[in-house]
């Protein structure tokens, strides 16, 4: 099938988390012959900070953020047998939304794909009005990047058809294992960008944990976190680009993952880092949120704290040993389970059924 996708960016990682997640699905999506086109606006510095440049399994195209590229952008749509709007575009996000209505042919199929959808449901909970609540009963289909049942139930009652779960996976590509890089030695590891409803649960697992071990050393990479305090044992390092990503992986003896306090609240939702750690056979620890399991097994492929008293205790019991043991178990669960390729495989499962429904109504 031949797919439009408008997105944050396929192109930059900055201040977008997303990318990997979009790039580990379409580039297997592709490798199971589907056609893909890419559309990213140019904004927030994201083309001057490129991680990748436009692959050969996507036609990549960047289009200015004002109306006339807007519209542009969106003609193109016209032309695709499947139209998908992302969340969290960042400029023309109800513009998008409402043009891939009204774009595209009326045999397309049409999906809003939710890369966040603990905060857009909580946006759209209290507003009525709210362009994508407006749109659902339009669309043929919501995917998430995660979630479970109860974001399923929540969509169908605002008017979704259908909602479907596209967990985050493993891109075997991209993340594996590599030698320990010196620029990323220490104890604990963190990445993750600095936003308003994280900070709070940084503060409480990693940098809490950071003062109760003065004598170990943490990385913080990421943007944003430039003028925040923090204990003198903490290494700021930016932004980390994808690149280095599997060096950052491997350096520190555990690296840690806290979700976002709407995705812990939601739970079901792991994050991209998750596989990524896993794939590059590093000891994760992560903050405690439900449906882990589902994923990775605690105590043997993962490590599960509530609190940073909880990160600062499993990194006192963590030998290098144990380390490694944990790190090459995940690796080997999320290699078997966890692929994007399994998850384009779901995905082109979904558009082909989506397809067949529309053949058997029309």
């Amino acid at each position: 099938m031949k797919i439009a996708f408008y997105g944050s960016s396929l192109l930059s990682s900055y201040w977008n988390g997303a990318a990997t997640y979009y790039r580990g699905i379409l580039r297997n999506l592709a490798a199971l012959g589907h056609d893909i086109t890419f559309y990213e606006p140019d904004a927030f510095e994201r083309q001057q900070h490129r991680d990748i440049e436009p692959p050969e399994w996507a036609r990549s195209v960047v289009y200015a953020a004002s109306p006339d590229g807007l519209n542009a952008a969106l003609a193109e749509a016209r032309h695709a047998d499947v139209v998908v709007k992302a969340s969290g575009v960042g400029v023309f996000d109800t513009e998008l939304i409402e043009g891939i209505v009204e774009q595209s042919r009326r045999d397309a199929i049409t999906i809003f794909w939710d890369v966040d959808a603990a905060a857009t449901l909580d946006e759209m909970s209290g507003q009525p009005d709210h362009p994508v609540r407006r749109s659902l009963p339009r669309l043929d289909l919501v995917l998430t990047y995660g979630g479970g049942d109860p974001v399923v139930e929540r969509y169908r009652e605002l008017g979704a058809a259908n909602c479907i779960p596209v967990y985050n996976g493993l891109d075997r590509t991209t993340h594996y294992p590599v030698p320990a890089d010196a620029r990323f030695s220490g104890d604990l590891g963190f990445l993750g960008n600095r936003l308003p409803d994280r900070e709070a649960r940084v503060q409480t697992f990693f940098l809490s944990a950071a003062e109760a071990l003065p004598e170990r050393t943490f990385l913080l990479g990421g943007s944003g976190w430039q003028d925040k305090a923090m204990p003198q044992n903490v290494r700021r390092l930016g932004h980390v680009p994808t690149a280095d990503h599997n060096a950052f992986n491997a350096g520190p003896l555990a690296v840690l993952n806290i979700a976002r306090d709407s995705m812990a609240a939601l739970g079901f939702s792991p994050a991209t880092r998750v596989f990524e750690a896993a794939g590059a056979a590093a000891c994760l620890i992560t903050d405690h949120w439900e449906g882990i399991e589902m994923f990775l097994e605690p105590d043997r492929e993962v490590l599960v704290a509530r609190d940073g008293r909880d990160v600062a205790d499993l990194l006192n019991d963590l030998t290098p040993e144990r380390a490694r043991r944990i790190g090459d178990a995940a690796r080997r669960r999320v290699l078997a389970d966890h692929s994007y390729e399994e998850r384009a495989k779901r995905v082109d499962r979904i558009l082909k059924a989506q397809a067949a429904q529309r053949r058997d109504a029309a």
